[in-house]
Formats: structure tokens, C-alpha cells, sequence
């Protein structure tokens, strides 16, 4: 059975957890020993090359700490996964018989890197994680998956862990869901795991985010998990200690991915009034596109620019102030204006350009 087959049809969560680096084999061995103690998890991670922001940062032991990681999964009787980001990597990894692989987000985001990736483990099935882009570029994310499938990976699966933002107040990295969410839409089989670690860089977090994503029908959970998180060597704030995790996962409230017969009839019901409020919604969108075209027209006729900021200013103004009324937030009333605004452009555009 391959990661992909595993992930899926496992109890959910799919759990890999394991500290942030491999730091001394002790470390390693005494937190892989009482990770494999929680029935959850089910793969080991530890990171042994870290891409750091800083030069004079902790980058990982290298080397030395692929033995250390597959020694300790092998005598816990679990796989063992880890990143790799060049061609050096993927040789030392496999050579050392790491189980699972991993692509980072840093990684991710750039072609040529990904390409060496792939080349060097043309001829493999090893299992291939890949997190998204750093930036929220769907179809970068995309074109990693296809590097790989076109150098005959097969097992294949998704991990998000959000995307960076400057000084967010809540996340070190946005969870940006749509994007995965747009994802799965497009490779309907891939399995894809949450990264709440990275997502959040707050342990304090990991709950609720973890269980959004499982909400949101994601196959699993890759945890960073340390024995003594305070003092680990890197991101110490965001990793839990084993009995952290265990508490987070006997929390997590899982529910049903399949409708039963009792709620076939409401929820068809209630889909049958979205959708005829859908079409409403799109009829009347396509009746104000038809009066922004009679406006570009007047517009053109009149010698007047298409923009006008003042009262483009004033529309939003009016909008958010009624965001409590309308029971919607001002970051998709904001969202949703925008759209309607280029749009409207392009419809003013179209008859000045008559």
C-alpha cells in the first residue's frame, strides 16, 4: 500500500509528527519513543537540512542526522519522513533510507529547484509531499506535482502550510484555504495534510487550526513535536511536546465525510434555494454590467476618464459600514467589491475602446 492509498483510507487524521530538526540522536530517539507511544501517528518527521532565513541560523546537523532519524523509526516500527531541497539531498536520503520525502515551501516556489528534484528521482516510487509555494500561487503548486508525475512519481501528496505575509496579527504564514481548497478541485485525488505548525508559529493555535482543516475534509496533520519545545533549536514556539500533541488529536471533533439518508432530503432542499439565490445573484450582476456599459458609453461620448476615485471611494465606504447589517465581513465585502469594480472596468473599457 502506497502513501497516497494509506492516507486516505486510514482512520482520520493521517498524523506525522516529530521535531522541527533533528538536533543529537538522544533528542531524536527520546522523542520519536514517545511519539510512537500515541496510537495517531502514524509516520515519524524530523528535519535534517533547514532553510533558514539568516545565515548564522541552525541549518540542521546534515548528514549525520539521516542515520539518526531512519535508525529511530526503524526500532519504534514507524516510517520516517524529511525535507530535501537539492539534488545532494535526494542522493543522501534515499542512500540512507528515508521512507517519505518532502518538498519545502521554500523549495516549492522555485522551478529549476523543483526540476532538480525531480530529475534525481526519476527511476524511484519513494512517496513525495509537496508544500505549497511560499507565495499563494496555485498553479505553482500545480507545476510541482506535474514535475514530479512526468519524472514517473506517482505517490504523491499535498501539504498546506500557508503562505507569508509581513507581520501578520494571527499567523505566521495565512492559511489562505481557498488555495487549497482550488486544489483539490483541480487534482481530486491527491491527498492533501495541514501543516498548523507553520500555519500558525504558535502552539497556542495548533487547535484550532488543526481542526478547521479537518472541517474543511483534509486527510491529515503533520505536527511539529519536540520533547523540550522551549529550548529546541529552531521555530521553538510553535512545536508541541508529545503529550501536547496527544491532547490536540484526543480534542480534534472528526465528522462524517458521507451524507446519510436522513440528511440526503434537507440538504438537497436547502442546495435547490442556494442555487436559485445563485442565479439571481449572477442575473442581477449581469444587469449592472449592462448599465456599466451604458455609463462607459456616456463617458466616452463626454471625454470623461473611467475611473473616478472620489466616488469609487465612497462605494466601499458604504458598503463596509453595512458589513454587520448585510452579516458579512468586511474582508469579503472588500473581496467582493474589487471583483465587481474590474469588472465593471472592463465592461467601460469595452465601449470606450467602440
Amino acid at each position: 500500500m502506497n502513501l497516497q492509498e494509506k492516507i486516505t483510507t486510514s482512520n482520520r487524521p493521517y498524523v506525522i509528527a516529530g521535531p522541527c530538526s533533528a538536533e543529537t540522536e538522544e533528542q531524536l530517539f527520546n522523542a520519536c519513543e514517545q511519539l510512537a507511544k500515541n496510537s495517531h501517528v502514524a509516520a515519524l518527521r524530523a528535519g535534517i537540512w533547514k532553510p533558514r532565513t539568516r545565515p548564522d541560523s541552525f541549518e540542521g546537523v546534515g548528514e549525520i542526522g539521516l542515520k539518526w532519524l531512519v535508525d529511530a523509526g526503524k526500532k519504534v516500527g514507524l516510517p520516517v519522513a524529511t525535507e530535501v531541497a537539492t539534488r545532494e539531498h535526494v542522493e543522501k536520503a534515499l542512500n540512507a533510507g528515508v521512507d517519505i520525502l518532502w518538498i519545502g515551501a521554500r523549495t516549492t516556489v522555485n522551478p529549476f529547484a523543483v526540476q532538480e528534484i525531480a530529475d534525481a528521482l526519476h527511476g524511484t516510487s519513494i512517496p513525495v509531499m509537496i508544500k505549497n509555494p511560499v507565495n499563494p500561487d496555485l498553479e505553482l503548486w500545480i507545476g510541482a506535482f506535474e514535475r514530479l508525475e512526468k519524472a514517473g512519481l506517482k505517490d504523491l501528496v499535498a501539504i498546506h502550510r500557508g503562505f507569508s505575509v509581513y507581520k501578520h496579527p494571527k499567523y505566521r504564514n495565512v492559511p489562505n484555504w481557498e488555495i487549497p481548497i482550488a486544489l483539490k478541485e483541480r487534482l481530486p485525488q491527491l491527498p492533501i495534510i495541514c501543516d498548523p505548525s507553520h500555519i500558525t508559529g504558535k502552539r497556542a493555535l495548533i487547535q484550532e487550526v488543526s481542526q478547521k482543516a479537518m472541517d474543511l475534509n483534509f486527510d491529515g496533520l503533520i505536527i511539529e513535536s519536540h520533547c523540550d519545545p522551549d529550548n529546541a533549536w529552531s521555530d521553538a514556539a510553535q512545536q508541541l511536546t508529545p503529550e501536547q500533541l496527544t491532547s490536540v488529536l484526543q480534542q480534534l471533533v472528526l465528522r462524517s465525510r458521507e451524507i446519510g439518508v436522513d440528511a440526503a432530503d434537507y440538504l438537497f432542499d436547502m442546495r435547490e434555494k442556494i442555487a436559485i439565490l445563485d442565479d439571481r445573484l449572477f442575473d442581477l450582476l449581469s444587469a449592472r454590467m449592462l448599465l456599466s456599459e451604458e455609463v462607459g458609453q456616456f463617458k466616452r461620448e463626454k471625454n470623461i476618464t473611467i475611473l473616478q476615485q472620489d466616488h469609487w471611494a465612497k462605494m466601499i465606504l458604504n458598503r463596509l459600514n453595512k458589513s454587520e447589517e448585510y452579516g458579512l465581513t468586511e474582508k469579503f465585502i472588500r473581496q467582493l467589491m474589487d471583483a465587481i469594480h474590474q469588472e465593471s472596468i472592463r465592461h467601460q473599457v469595452k465601449m470606450m475602446n467602440k
